[in-house]
């Protein structure tokens, strides 16, 4: 275990904006994802109810 606390810390370090940038980015996607279908669920036709 502790060769692999070791080999993530040494993974991890300085490697600039890019795990930031990967992170909004997967954020932004869900979020997107999200909004679309919280939109598209009022267009649903829901003929159940009659």
């Amino acid at each position: 275990m502790p060769h692999t606390v070791a080999l993530f810390a040494a993974a991890s370090g300085d490697q600039g904006p890019g795990s930031t940038i990967r992170i909004v980015l997967v954020a932004s996607l869900l979020g997107a994802a999200l909004l679309a279908w919280f939109l598209l669920r009022g267009y649903r036709n829901d003929d159940d109810n009659d």
